[in-house]
């Protein structure tokens, strides 16, 4: 199983110094920088095949890395239009996508608990899975997953009123694919750059492969495992004050 973290965005968002600006994976938390929190908790569930995708300050991510001393040391892929929207991010890291085996795709900018991981790497593959909350709060910023009859029928972060569902999720942006979904999602990834709309974010991506139904999906339902994405400065004071007194502290650097 092989680990694609997608690390190439800036953070306009988090409205940090300009001459401070740092990478989202980064940011600390309680001493430990969210990149480490990914590699620790990736090796405790079994996977220490990582790829990172990397852009903005690329550099100051490399240096963690050597600061860290892991090993097996992360493969790197650069975006070099990292401005630009996340699909391209995603086609950026399609050959490491595409290897075979079972793949997960993570956002980098998540400050989570091991159970979040756990219920994405469970059981054998092949499979494809996707992670939902379901409690979450109101607005348009969640990425909301629509269940109706066990099956997910809608990703968006604007759901149509009309839209029927059972329930509804925020996805935490954690995705295990196998090897055919893993390959589907990056043909889908390159017809939006190849049809100049590498402006999208890597969810309409997601969303298409979910919609299309060429591929079967399991959704795991991790409601009460803490977790947060980091995107605004409320965020950074909520994952310090609520989500990370609930995580297990990491063995020291």
């Amino acid at each position: 199983m092989r680990a694609v973290i997608l690390a190439a965005g800036c953070g306009s968002r988090l409205q940090q110094a300009q001459d401070r600006q740092l990478p989202k994976c980064l940011l600390r938390f309680g001493g430990p920088t969210l990149l480490q929190r990914h590699l620790h908790l990736l090796k405790r569930v079994g996977v220490d095949e990582i790829v990172l995708a990397l852009g903005f300050r690329h550099e100051l991510v490399r240096a963690e890395l050597d600061r860290l001393v892991w090993r097996p040391r992360p493969e790197i892929m650069l975006n070099d239009r990292y401005e630009l929207g996340s699909v391209l991010t995603v086609h950026t890291v399609a050959e490491a996508m595409t290897r075979g085996g079972d793949i997960l795709l993570m956002d980098a900018d998540v400050l989570y608990d091991e159970r979040i991981l756990t219920a994405l790497v469970a059981g054998r593959g092949p499979v494809n899975r996707l992670l939902i909350d379901r409690d979450f709060e109101a607005g348009d910023e969640p990425v909301k997953v629509c269940m109706r009859d066990g099956l997910p029928i809608e990703m968006r972060k604007q759901i149509p009123p009309e839209l029927k569902y059972d329930f509804i999720g925020e996805s935490v942006g954690f995705f295990r694919f196998d090897e055919a979904g893993a390959r589907r999602l990056a043909v889908l990834a390159a017809a939006y750059v190849e049809g100049a709309r590498t402006f999208a974010p890597h969810e309409e991506a997601l969303r298409d492969l979910l919609l299309e139904r060429s591929q079967i999906f399991d959704v795991a339902d991790v409601t009460g495992a803490p977790w947060i994405e980091i995107d605004f400065p409320d965020d950074v004071a909520r994952a310090s004050l609520d989500v990370l007194p609930q995580l297990q502290p990491l063995p020291p650097a």
